[in-house]
């Protein structure tokens, strides 16, 4: 959603956006268990390769990619952490699907990948969405449900930029509520209700946004 409304901001101001990349699954990884990029396909490090491989051709193929696969992930409830739904996808963007293939027999994208998340990590990031300004300056955030378009979208990015320029703010935060967890719980449903819960248990991971 975050993603979704930056893209806005950007279609109404000059504004250049370099996606990087970032693993809730490595963050999160259990004790004992591998590591995501030691599995032949692993639910959200894959999807990440496939975008690494598109970055090296074309930073917009990767803002293409974000857009389509965060979709179909969390709005039409599809199953992108199945290789041949990502297949599908890729065709969809006009490109040959066999870069899916070609994206898990190239151990350097995981340099890569890894160089971008440690990025994140030296600066204290914890989690996504994270903003890295040029000046160096790191947020967390906004998270939204609902991202604002036209004004509303400028408006909060005057917001973002007010805060970028006070190091020493850190937080600031709506409570949830029992209707603000509602609206959470009713934006999630096609995420949650789309996504195979039994093969991400066992390794299998994924991810996109339109």
């Amino acid at each position: 959603m975050t993603s979704k409304w930056i893209r806005n901001v950007r279609e109404q101001q000059p504004l250049t956006i370099n996606w990087k990349f970032f693993s809730l699954e490595e963050v999160n990884l259990e004790p004992g268990k591998i590591h995501p990029w030691e599995r032949p396909w692993s639910y959200g490090w894959s999807m990440l390769r496939i975008a690494a491989l598109l970055r090296r051709e074309d930073p917009v193929l990767v803002d293409r990619w974000y857009a389509l696969a965060g979709f179909a992930l969390h709005e039409a409830g599809l199953k992108p952490h199945d290789q041949s739904v990502a297949r599908e996808l890729i065709s969809e963007l006009g490109l040959d699907p066999g870069l899916v293939d070609t994206s898990m027999e190239d151990p350097t994208l995981d340099d890569e990948i890894r160089a971008d998340h440690q990025r994140v990590l030296d600066a204290g990031g914890f989690g996504v969405p994270t903003l890295i300004f040029e000046n160096g300056h790191t947020l967390f955030g906004p998270v939204l449900i609902d991202p604002p378009t036209g004004q509303a979208a400028l408006d909060l990015w005057g917001m973002v930029q007010t805060a970028a320029r006070y190091p020493n703010f850190f937080e600031l935060q709506q409570p949830k509520g029992p209707t603000q967890m509602h609206a959470i719980t009713e934006a999630l449903k096609p995420y949650l209700e789309g996504r195979d819960w039994k093969s991400i248990n066992r390794g299998v991971e994924v991810q996109f946004d339109r």
